[in-house]
This record gives C-alpha cells, sequence and structure tokens, in this order.
C-alpha cells in the first residue's frame, strides 16, 4: 500500500480540515498518480473534497468508526481488519492512503512507499503527518528538482520502507 501527502516544514498537512498550502503542481500529481487507483481516506477527507463527493475514476474507501455512515459512490470500512480484507482484491500498489492525520497514522505500518511533496514554508496546522525522516524504517529513495509557485518552493519525494 502507497500514501500520499503534502506536508510543511514541520511535516503539517492541515487545519481546520483544509490543506495548508494549494499549489496546482501538487494537485495535478496527486490526480495523476492516484487517477484509475483505489483511495483510502477517513470521512473527515471525503467531506473535506468538493461537495463532499468522492473523486470521479478512483475507487473511494472510508475507514470510519461510525456504523451509520454511508455516502453514495464509496466503500464503507470500520475497522483496519476489514479495509485490509476489502482491499485484498486490488495490487498493493494499486492503493493510496490519501488521508487524513489518524488515518495516515493507523495506516502507516501498511504501507511501503510514501509519496511525499515536501513544501519549504511552514503555516499553523492542526494535523500532521508522521516524519518519516526521523522514522528509522524509511529512507528517501528519490526526489524531483525543486518547483516553485507563488514564491513557495516545494520537491516531491518517493520515500521506501527497508
Amino acid at each position: 500500500m502507497n500514501l500520499i501527502v503534502s506536508v510543511d516544514k514541520n511535516w503539517g498537512i492541515g487545519k481546520n480540515g483544509k490543506l495548508l498550502f494549494s499549489l496546482s503542481q501538487d494537485m495535478e500529481f496527486f490526480k495523476d498518480t492516484t487517477m484509475n487507483k483505489v483511495v483510502v481516506m477517513g470521512r473527515k477527507t471525503l467531506d473535506s473534497l468538493p461537495d463532499g463527493r468522492p473523486l470521479e475514476n478512483r475507487v473511494n474507501i472510508v475507514l470510519t468508526n461510525d456504523k451509520s455512515f454511508e455516502r453514495e459512490g464509496v466503500c464503507v470500512c470500520h475497522s483496519v481488519d476489514e479495509l485490509m480484507d476489502f482491499v485484498k482484491k486490488y495490487d498493493s500498489n494499486e492503493v493510496f492512503v490519501i488521508g487524513g492525520g489518524e488515518i495516515y497514522k493507523l495506516l502507516l505500518p501498511y504501507c511501503d512507499t510514501a509519496y511525499i511533496t515536501k513544501i519549504q514554508a511552514e503555516k499553523s496546522a492542526d494535523t500532521f503527518m508522521v516524519n518519516l525522516d526521523k522514522q528509522s524504517d524509511w529512507i528517501e529513495e528519490c526526489s524531483s528538482k525543486d518547483f516553485t509557485h507563488e514564491d513557495v518552493l516545494y520537491r516531491f519525494f518517493v520515500y521506501k520502507r527497508v
């Protein structure tokens, strides 16, 4: 399984249910990387999407404790065990964890690859990703050149579990 996320200098990912930064090239990278794949998210992440609707041309899975939760166009799992059983039918390289913070922490042990957009700026955040640079079982495999959007410097990284 994979995860994909944008982080600031402090590995912050969001505040008040919204992303810290809106970078068009990062959004395009996310779209290209997850298109026609399986995306796993929490309910709050689904609610944060435009009109709370699932992402088009993807299998959308929501992991939630809310037994009464249902939404058109999403598959709902209520536990990690149920999720792992459900995603067995897909190639694990085609499954992407897309947030939020609690879901990243919960599913990180099941991921082998992480696509991280590192933004060389910081904003006030209330939601964070585990800092993979401080995890002994993760290594940076490769990175892109630097990109800039409205004076914000960022780079795309791929981390692998070792």
